[in-house]
């Protein structure tokens, strides 16, 4: 007998029966007419092979298969209402639970301190484990290897992606403290422009939204050093006369602990967002929710800070 071939409903009619023993009382608990219930009872018969339930003096006798199906019918609907009812669960203030991300080391530096905050404090036994930004990122996040990404970018449209966006970042000049061609607060163009500069360059391609503007001004500049890193690039502007463009808040950051200056721009860049990336798959999983609501309110925390 295999379950694929059965309707559920005939062992909920026949849980009913073996408790009224009675195809009228039956038909009552259940809120069916008598002629359905009378006919459930005969496909019952013949999916077990037994009359079940027969004819007696004082109403419908069980007979010893029915006797023997009472126990193991009742604990199997019980376990099944309580898969159906319940579901899944998490209690952050209690469960343990490891999130993987991935993010670039921008939005690590910008995002992790506000996030573990929170974390720490409401949820002590999730951990975190971040990982580089997978090459095929729908793949990852639909196969599970990634809970959620964190990117500085509209990710590109996929089936069962779900993106929202965290918040907008804006860019600032960073140079060192007491830097010899820069005066006072403020940078102009010609300056800027003559010095060289450091650039940020995450997939190692040449250009940039710096040079774009540029290029639009009929300008150029000189990019001395090229990284891949958020990090690397103001620890070298810091020690050097390079000059860099770069995240607002990552410059605010390091300009805490490194002698840097920051300076308004000369030009106009565009903004860009921020953004967090998850598939469809986890989408009302309760764990995942509570880890998007989490990164949220980290976001939450910069854009009021």
């Amino acid at each position: 007998m295999h379950l694929a071939g059965i309707d559920l409903n005939l062992l909920v009619t026949l849980d009913a029966l073996l408790t009224e023993h009675s195809v009228t009382r039956a038909a009552a608990r259940l809120g069916l007419s008598q002629s359905a219930v009378s006919h459930a009872l005969g496909r019952l018969r013949e999916l077990f092979s037994d009359p079940l339930l027969v004819r007696g003096r004082g109403g419908m006798l069980m007979t010893p298969r029915a006797e023997s199906l009472i126990m193991p019918l009742r604990r199997g609907l019980a376990d099944l209402g309580r898969v159906v009812a319940s579901g899944a669960t998490f209690d952050p203030g209690r469960d343990s639970r490891r999130f993987f991300a991935a993010a670039t080391d921008y939005v690590e530096a910008t995002l992790l301190p506000p996030l573990l905050a929170h974390v720490t404090r409401t949820a002590p036994g999730v951990d975190l484990d971040l990982r580089p930004l997978a090459a095929d990122l729908a793949l990852a996040l639909e196969s599970g290897d990634l809970d959620v990404a964190m990117v500085a970018y509209r990710a590109p449209e996929a089936p069962g992606l779900r993106q929202k966006k965290l918040f907008a970042e804006d860019f600032v000049c960073v140079a060192r403290r007491d830097h010899p061609a820069i005066d006072g607060d403020c940078l102009d163009l010609d300056t800027y422009t003559a010095l060289a500069h450091a650039l940020i360059a995450p997939s190692g391609r040449a250009g940039s939204v710096v040079d774009a503007a540029l290029a639009e001004l009929g300008r150029s500049r000189r990019v001395a050093l090229r990284v891949p890193h958020f990090l690397v690039a103001p620890l070298v502007v810091a020690g050097s006369d390079l000059i860099l463009t770069c995240p607002r808040r990552t410059a605010q950051a390091l300009a805490r602990t490194l002698p840097l200056t920051l300076l308004e721009p000369p030009l106009s860049l565009p903004a860009f967002d921020v953004w967090a990336v998850w598939h469809e798959r986890y989408q009302h999983d309760p764990a995942h929710a509570w880890l998007r609501a989490a990164i949220q309110t980290a976001s939450d925390h910069l854009l009021s800070g």
